[in-house]
């Protein structure tokens, strides 16, 4: 006998709560990127609120070099039963992000001009951690470019990968 739509949607919920961005972009000005990155790893600095929605953590830096972290989870899924791919993208742009503002001075900004990213497998809550790591392959004055792979921990199989500009607002 086969289980109705009813049956089947047993209702779910999450909660999440976040810091105040404004309180982190205001101590972010202050600070070299570089400097930024590694207090929200350690944990003096918040996470922004896009980390804590989709649960993602910046876990290592380096020059022109982030890594982020994430657990695939059901509440990610798209109506096909899969991770959404906005999930992927996202953490592509944050780490390719990133990575471009390891390399600007206190009160140097940046923001993304262009995103392209090619999905090469599914996520699932079954896929286990995965890591994006981005790197600045142009670390030009004005224009930034980046590349990023998404991949499975576990394994290293190629998820996603992607490249991106950045513009640097002085």
């Amino acid at each position: 006998m086969a289980t109705t739509a009813d049956e089947r949607s047993v209702e779910r919920s999450r909660t999440f709560s976040w810091s105040d961005p404004s309180g982190l972009a205001s101590v972010g000005r202050e600070m070299a990127g570089i400097d930024l990155m590694r207090a929200m790893i350690d944990g003096r600095l918040p996470k922004p609120p896009i980390a804590d929605l989709i649960d993602a953590s910046l876990i290592s830096v380096g020059e022109g070099t982030a890594t982020f972290a994430l657990e695939p989870a059901e509440w990610m899924y798209n109506p096909l039963g899969s991770v959404h791919g906005g999930i992927a993208a996202t953490l592509l742009d944050s780490c390719m992000g990133c990575a471009v503002h390891t390399l600007l001075p206190a009160a140097v900004g940046y923001t993304t001009t262009d995103l392209q990213v090619r999905f090469v497998r599914g996520m699932s809550a079954a896929t286990g951690r995965v890591l994006a790591t981005g790197r600045v392959i142009h670390p030009g004055r004005r224009l930034m470019t980046v590349e990023a792979a998404l991949t499975v921990e576990d394994g290293d199989s190629l998820l996603a990968h992607g490249t991106s500009a950045c513009i640097v607002l002085r």
